[in-house]
């Protein structure tokens, strides 16, 4: 199974701690995984296959499901415009642009920034996705 995962990394030339950074899965879930003491819950791999945007059953077996329609692709503009609204939301974190991202009163702390656009970046991908979906849908049938 994790040579699916190692496959997975190298098409989209992604490191295994990219993925555990932004999936928030850790880095020992990952190297155990690897090592074949045990294989990581449901929930994470779920996450796994989410982040590659593949089905659970393709990550652990390798085999897909009979797909009627093949997903939509990110473009290179698309991928442009993320990186434009990270690169954004980075300098107004920084700065505290708009008020500061605080939760239960405290600020974000530095070293969890990085974490948090992660997860914006996981966020804007699927959202971009979604709106293929449902504004282009004839163009993303086989």
């Amino acid at each position: 199974m994790y040579e699916i995962f190692e496959q997975l990394l190298s098409k989209y030339g992604v490191t295994a701690y990219k993925v555990a950074k932004e999936t928030g899965i850790t880095t020992a879930t990952l190297s155990n995984w690897k090592q074949g003491k045990y294989t990581p819950k449901q929930d994470k791999l779920q996450k796994i296959a989410d982040y590659f945007g593949v089905s659970l059953e393709y990550l652990m077996t390798g085999k897909e499901d009979v797909v009627k329609e093949k997903a939509p692709e990110l473009t290179a503009r698309d991928e442009r415009d993320i990186k434009k609204d990270l690169d954004s939301l980075r300098k107004k974190l920084a700065n505290k642009e708009s008020g500061p991202a605080a939760y239960d009163g405290q600020d974000i702390p530095e070293e969890d920034i990085d974490l948090f656009l992660g997860q914006v970046d996981l966020m804007l991908r699927r959202v971009k996705i979604k709106n293929k979906e449902k504004y282009n849908p004839n163009k993303n049938k086989k």
